[in-house]
């Protein structure tokens, strides 16, 4: 097969993009670097397209490859495989929700920290995702890790790893240890609880925008307050 982008090495197989500009502007890389980002994004949009119209268990490497018109050498300089590749922009949004959750002002009790943390990230997300692949490519691969049961427990596992993090930086946050102290992971389980709720919801809906989920998420982490402190019902107490 003829090579007609640029195949040169790339490092970081298997890892976390690189989320530089997401908060701030980096420099701009030069032609080489360029080239090989061209090359990541193509194959990166090719396998979402094909992961969303045709199910992500029937496309093949081959059929990836083949639409970028690379070969599989070439695919594998990027990535691990097929499930690297439907799970890059989420490991992308993670990202791009931990740094806005290092950067919320200390004042902020925890649980509204993490609750202005994800509804930025909601907000900002799109200009970083937007640079990769369409913002409504990314939101249909939302949906496809939801209904995909290899995924799914994929993704969960990394959440439960993502979680660990937020917990060590909520504890830094508090000047916690967070190995003594429960609180830190408390918030989280709690606050993680949440966002697979709404994520699970909004996957079963007709509305696929990020409008759709942000709105849900607010309305979700808004009621966390009162349905841990307050009796529901109307029986006597």
């Amino acid at each position: 097969m003829t090579e007609t982008v640029d195949t040169a090495d790339t490092a970081g197989t298997g890892r976390a993009p690189d989320t530089a500009g997401t908060t701030g502007r980096a420099p701009r890389p030069g032609l080489r670097e360029r080239k090989k980002q061209r090359t990541r994004d193509a194959l990166l949009r090719a396998a979402l397209e094909l992961f969303t119209t045709q199910g992500y268990e029937r496309t093949t490497v081959d059929e990836i490859t083949e639409a970028v018109d690379v070969s599989q050498r070439t695919f594998f300089r990027y990535f691990a495989g097929k499930e690297d590749v439907a799970l890059f922009l989420q490991r992308l949004a993670e990202s791009h929700f931990i740094a806005a959750v290092r950067e919320r002002p200390p004042h902020e009790a925890p649980l509204e920290a993490l609750r202005r943390a994800v509804l930025e990230s909601w907000d900002t997300i799109g200009e970083a995702i937007e640079e990769v692949v369409p913002i409504e490519l990314h939101m249909r691969t939302y949906r496809l890790i939801e209904s995909t049961p290899a995924l799914l427990a994929v993704h969960l596992r990394r959440s439960e790893e993502t979680e660990e993090e937020i917990a060590r930086i909520v504890a830094g946050r508090e000047g916690l240890d967070v190995d003594a102290d429960p609180r830190p992971r408390i918030a989280v389980a709690v606050f993680g609880g949440v966002m697979r709720v709404t994520g699970r919801l909004w996957g079963a809906g007709e509305d696929t925008s990020v409008e759709a989920i942000r709105e849900l998420t607010a309305t979700y982490l808004d009621h966390v307050g009162p349905a841990l402190a307050e009796k529901w019902g109307t029986a006597p107490r």
